[in-house]
This record gives structure tokens, sequence and C-alpha cells, in this order.
């Protein structure tokens, strides 16, 4: 009986899948409308008094979003108050949606990959994951992948789609 071999488990194959990178952690989407005159007017003296009146320990360990739902129109300086108060306890904050947040964390992750074991071998990317990989993570890594691998694939190994494969 001949011995079922697994060439892919074999292979110089490499393997990224962005999801085992994923930061643990609950996303928040603080939305300020409700700190808003009539949710549609930021009255500074009445903005300062609502963020020096949160309880931001509420944030702790968390990655913040914040954003405004209201049709408002928000000066910088209000986000970057936000900031001063949250930073103490947030793992993480930017202004805008949850999508932002997710693509400004990875944009840290992949700019700190060392690609050192994938130095002219073939890999292949995850494709299908469970968590929130932004598409612009995928982009990123195989901008980052592009000088140093032999070839670039995307899918899984029984079923990968071809990106890129170095010139010689």
């Amino acid at each position: 009986m001949d011995e079922i071999v697994n060439r892919v488990a074999n292979s110089k194959l490499q393997n990224i899948d962005l999801e085992d990178f994923y930061p643990s952690g609950e996303r928040i989407l603080f939305d300020i409308k409700d700190w808003l005159f009539q949710e549609l007017i930021l009255k500074e003296k009445d903005f300062r008094e609502k963020a020096d009146a949160y309880d931001w320990s509420l944030l702790a360990n968390k990655y913040v979003a914040f954003t405004c739902s209201a049709d408002a129109i928000i000066p910088s300086w209000a986000y970057l108050l936000l900031t001063t108060k949250a930073s103490t306890y947030v793992k993480k904050c930017v202004v805008g949606d949850l999508n932002l947040l997710e693509t400004v964390l990875y944009v840290e992750i992949i700019s700190k990959f060392d690609l050192s074991q994938f130095e002219d071998k073939p890999v292949i990317i995850k494709g299908c994951a469970n968590k929130p990989i932004p598409e612009t993570a995928y982009t990123l890594l195989v901008q980052k992948l592009l000088p140093v691998a032999k070839n670039i694939m995307y899918g899984e190994a029984c079923s990968t789609v071809p990106l890129y494969k170095k010139t010689k």
C-alpha cells in the first residue's frame, strides 16, 4: 500500500494568516453626537464639561474609534481633546469608523513584520478570515513581500490564486 504524502507540508511554501496577528481587545465606536447641542452644534464649554465628566476608565484596554454620526461640523481640536482624555486608558484611538481602526492596527502590525523567513520562498497569504481583517492589510502585506518573496499567492494551499512571481 502506498503511503500518502502531504506534499504541501513538505514543501517550502510559507503561509501567512493575518488573522493570527489580530490584536485582541474590544472595539468601541465612540459617537459624540449626544455631546452636541441639539445633536448639531458643538459648544466648546459644554463639550469640555462632558469630556471632563466622562468616566474614561470605562474604555480601559479597548480600541476606540471616535466618530460623530450627526451631520455636524466637528472642529479637529474636539477629537484631539478626547484623545488627551482617553489615551491614558485605551490601547489605541482613531477618528473614523471601526474599519479605519482595524486598518490602523494592521498598518502597525505589518510595518513591524519580520520578513526574513520569507526570503526567496513561495508565500501564500491566507484568504478567508473570521475576524474583520481590512482589505488594505492584504495590500500592505503584498507590498512588503514583493522585494523578498519568490512567489506570492492568495487563498489556501489546495487552491491558490497566483499574484506574483519573481523574474529570474
